[in-house]
Order: structure tokens, then C-alpha cells, then sequence
């Protein structure tokens, strides 16, 4: 892997896009954040994010606890999880009414593990150490959303894309949002596989053709012949990505991976905002 804000994984091409490109730096900055807002970064990350030792109180901690899967009809192949994620409880463009009560038992749940301190609050004061007001949980109906989610994607995440503004009807959030990130810190990683692979291509109408059925995911058909870029996960590491990009997580060999996400929203008065 290359270092600094070079193209990694990419052959300099003539049709190379200087922007695609991860950016790799000690902390997350305001300009680094409002870069790839801009759309001057396809993915900052931040290696030594969370030291070693919170690494391993908060990944023994989940070791000791059963896993359950997003919704088999939907995520295919399985992908685990500790915690309650809002994806699962769309109904009808919106957020079903049986999310809330989960969350509950996500909050119980976390609190259960006994850990010396909260990992997603230090997620957000660390990403929004360096931004106007920080960074907050967002709400819905004036009610705080999940603040994230622990996932083991051993099998990966077939090619997709993240957006809410195309998912949900309406605003997700109280406050409108203009533009959406992907947070990931990582816990566990395999010793080979797992990679985050971004491709430089966004939705487009005629992409549902490529659609698998009843499935969040696309046959890897749509990006053919498309940029990509490919990050292989480090423990302790947080990678920040543009989640509009259609992206994938390649299956792991030899080991489970296991990553602290949310994703993150910038709002139309500039706060950041996450949810899971």
C-alpha cells in the first residue's frame, strides 16, 4: 500500500481520475473531511486510530458474545453483527416502528459488555476533533438513532452503495442532509482478504438491471471496466469512505474480521451527524 494521499492499487492511466484516491494521514482534519465532501478524496483513513489495547478490551468483550445476522432474505452471503442497524427496519421508504424497541436491547446490550469506555463516542469525538461543533448521533422524530453497529462480514459485502437520500423516503434525519460518509474501525482483521474496494461509478437507473433479487446487492457486472481502488483493513485503523461510490468487501481467509461502522451524514448547515 502506498502512503500519503497517493492512488493506491491504481496504474496511472490516461483514464485515471486524480481525485479517486485514498488519502492516508494521523488524524481526521477539516480538510481532509471537507475534501472528500468535495469529492477531492474517494476515502481518508487513519491508521493507529484506536490504540491496540482498546482494541482488544472491546474485541474480547464481543468474543464472549453470540452474533446475529442481518436478514437472511435480503444480505446474502450472511454477514454477522453486534447491535441494531436501521437498514433492517425499512418499511415503506421510512423506519419501522419495531426499530426503536431493538434499539433498546442494543443499548443494553453494549452497556453489557462492561467496557472501561464508550468506542463509539470515542469514534466521533476522534473524527470530529478537528470540525465546527464535532460530531453528533443524529435523530429521527427528535429521537437519537443508533450510534453504531459491530459487523463481521467473513463471507464480505457484495458490490453496492450507500445513500439515504435515495433509500428512504423523504429525510432520514431531522436535519437535511447534502452529502453521506461510511466510518469503519477495525477490531479484527484476517491475515489475507477483507479488502474495501471502492469503484469511481454511482448509481445510475440502468444499473437495477444488474440488481441481484430482493437482494441490498449488484452482480459485479456493473462496474466492469470501471476505476477501482482496493484497501486492505488494519487493526486499530479508521477508514472514512464516500459510500455513494458502489463498493464491496472481499471475503476474508484465515481469520474474522470485525469493524466498529456507522455511517456519517453532512448536513445542509454543516454538522455531522451519524447513525447505524
Amino acid at each position: 500500500m502506498a502512503s500519503g494521499n497517493s492512488v493506491q492499487g491504481l496504474a496511472a492511466t490516461p483514464s485515471h481520475d486524480p481525485f479517486f484516491r485514498v488519502a492516508t494521514a494521523s488524524a481526521f482534519t477539516h480538510d481532509l473531511l471537507a475534501g472528500l465532501a468535495a469529492g477531492r478524496h474517494a476515502a481518508i483513513r487513519v491508521p493507529g486510530f484506536l490504540p491496540r489495547e482498546r482494541c482488544e478490551e472491546v474485541l474480547s468483550a464481543l468474543e464472549e458474545r453470540a452474533f446475529d445476522s442481518y436478514g437472511s432474505t435480503r444480505v446474502q452471503p450472511q454477514v454477522m453483527r453486534f447491535g441494531v442497524g436501521v437498514s433492517d427496519h425499512m418499511a415503506d421508504g421510512g423506519v419501522a416502528d419495531a426499530y426503536w424497541k431493538a434499539l433498546e436491547g442494543h443499548r443494553a446490550a453494549w452497556k453489557g459488555l462492561g467496557l472501561s469506555f464508550d468506542p463509539f463516542l470515542v469514534c466521533r469525538e476522534g473524527l470530529g476533533a478537528d470540525w465546527p461543533g464535532g460530531v453528533e448521533v443524529g435523530r429521527r422524530g427528535g429521537r437519537e438513532l443508533g450510534d453504531g453497529v459491530a459487523r463481521e462480514p467473513n463471507q464480505g459485502f457484495l458490490v453496492h452503495f450507500d445513500d439515504a437520500l435515495r433509500e428512504y423516503a423523504g429525510e432520514l434525519l431531522d436535519t437535511p442532509l447534502i452529502g453521506q460518509f461510511a466510518f469503519n474501525l477495525y477490531l479484527a482483521v484476517p491475515p489475507s482478504g477483507g479488502e474495501t474496494v471502492l469503484w469511481r461509478h454511482r448509481w445510475r437507473p440502468e444499473d437495477e438491471a444488474h440488481r441481484r433479487p430482493a437482494s441490498y446487492g449488484y452482480d459485479e457486472t456493473v462496474v466492469r471496466g470501471t476505476e477501482s481502488l482496493e484497501i486492505s483493513p488494519r487493526v486499530g485503523e479508521a477508514l472514512l469512505i464516500d459510500p455513494r461510490w458502489f463498493h464491496a468487501v472481499r471475503p476474508s481467509r484465515g481469520g474474522r474480521r470485525i469493524a466498529l461502522g456507522f455511517a456519517v451524514g453532512l448536513t445542509s448547515s454543516g454538522r455531522l451527524l451519524t447513525w447505524a
